[in-house]
This record gives C-alpha cells, sequence and structure tokens, in this order.
C-alpha cells in the first residue's frame, strides 16, 4: 500500500496529476468526495491526510485524558487522517493508536530500537518503523505528517512540541501545530510563552503558531483552516546594534 505525504508547497502539483476521486479535508468542516481539479483547489485549505500527534507514555491521573485521547483517534480514522506517532503501546500513545485501529484506521509508529528492546512498541500497527535514535524518530515523524498534535505528556511531549515550533518559527516547515488543552493542561505553558513575549524572547506571531482547543474535533477543524504565518525573522533588530 502506498501512501503520500502532500506537503502544502506541492499540493497543486499533485493535484493537478491525481485529483479525481482523492478524499480532502476542506474547510467546509467536512469530508468531501471532490470529482475534479478546479474543485480541489477551490476547496482546499490545509490537505491533511497524516498528522503526528505528540503524547504520553503515562495515562495521567484523571480518566479525562483517555478519553480524549480516544475521541480524537476515533475522529482521525473517521476521517481518514492517518496517525503518526511514537510508536509505543503504553498510556496515552497505546490509547490513541488501539483508537485509531478499532476505527479501522491507519497507524505509523516510530520508536527507537532501545525502547523497542524494552518491549514498548506496539506491534499490531499498520506499520512500525524501528530507528537507530531519538533524533531520527523525530525527523521521520515530522517528514511524514502534514500536521501535529500535542496532547499532555511529560518531557518527550513538551520536547517533541516545541522543536517542530521552533522549526516553524525558523520556517522549516509550513504545516499547523495544535495543542489538545484537555483540562487546562497546557495553561501553564501557554502563559509560559505569553511570559516570553512580555519580556522580549518570543514574538507574538510565532506564539500564534501554537493553535489550541480543548475539544478535538475544534482543534482539527481549526488545523484544516489555519494559515501559515508571513515569513518574520525571529531575532530581534535591538538584538543587532
Amino acid at each position: 500500500m502506498l501512501f503520500v505525504t502532500i506537503h502544502r508547497e506541492a499540493a497543486s502539483a499533485y493535484f493537478r496529476r491525481s485529483c479525481q476521486n482523492t478524499t480532502v479535508y476542506c474547510e467546509k468542516d467536512s469530508i468531501e468526495l471532490l470529482s475534479s481539479t478546479e474543485d480541489c483547489l477551490r476547496h482546499m485549505s490545509n490537505v491533511i491526510e497524516s498528522a503526528c500527534v505528540f503524547c504520553g507514555s503515562a495515562s495521567g491521573s484523571s480518566t479525562v485524558y483517555a478519553e480524549a485521547a480516544t475521541q480524537m483517534g476515533h475522529l482521525l480514522a473517521g476521517r481518514n487522517i492517518q496517525l503518526v506517532y511514537g510508536g509505543g503501546n503504553i498510556g496515552l500513545m497505546g490509547t490513541i493508536a488501539d483508537a485509531v485501529l478499532e476505527k479501522e484506521g491507519k497507524v505509523i509508529g516510530v520508536i527507537p530500537e532501545s525502547l523497542k528492546e524494552k518491549e514498548l512498541a506496539h506491534l499490531g500497527l499498520t506499520e512500525l518503523h524501528i530507528l537507530g535514535s531519538m533524533h531520527e524518530r523525530k525527523a521521520f515523524m515530522a517528514e511524514s505528517s502534514d500536521a501535529f498534535i500535542a496532547m499532555p505528556g511529560g518531557f518527550g511531549t513538551l520536547d517533541e512540541l516545541c522543536e517542530i515550533l521552533t522549526w516553524a518559527q525558523l520556517s522549516f516547515h509550513k504545516k499547523p501545530i495544535g495543542l489538545l488543552n484537555i483540562n487546562g493542561f497546557f495553561d501553564p505553558l501557554l502563559k509560559m510563552f505569553d511570559h516570553a513575549i512580555k519580556e522580549g524572547f518570543l514574538k507574538k506571531e510565532h506564539r500564534e503558531l501554537a493553535h489550541v482547543s480543548e475539544e478535538p474535533e475544534e482543534l482539527l477543524t481549526m488545523l484544516a483552516k489555519a494559515e501559515p504565518i508571513k515569513e518574520e525573522k525571529w531575532w530581534f533588530d535591538k538584538d543587532l546594534t
């Protein structure tokens, strides 16, 4: 089975080649079967066929986290959006993977050899990629995805989220990034972002790279409609004087 990741910059060329009978999640907030190249290009916002989800290898102290992971997994499968994630079988990672598979969706797991050896890999996925390092894992996940979603997690989740935000800030990619703010989990982090703006270390435009919602369905809609920020230099002029 061949899976093609469509980058925003290449989307027009892709649709000119193969737009007929292509399922596109468009800004009408629905999945539509569009019959012509013109229809595809007219209705297209972000073409999200593959979403990378960063989340914890623990389930958290409240059942609301696992419930939200299950809901997100069902929504991804229902919208024919492939899940790309860290390949684990425990915590929220295992929960969202199982939820997508339950609805006959596709799940791509990416895990370093060292974690597979600890028997933490999910062996029931559509594909499981075993790589040599954490750096290779993150690069593979980024390249294989059209959008990124952070759910509650620990150091690993925060590392992945902040790195993908940094890559967007530096214009290494223009893919949308969302935070599923279940139970206000990310509120302290968002306050930290605002504090960084106040203290002159972060630009407001770059703070807006992080799309935030408490509801899985609303977040997917936000990502589909998101527009990349205009290319902005990330440094401050006063630092060069």
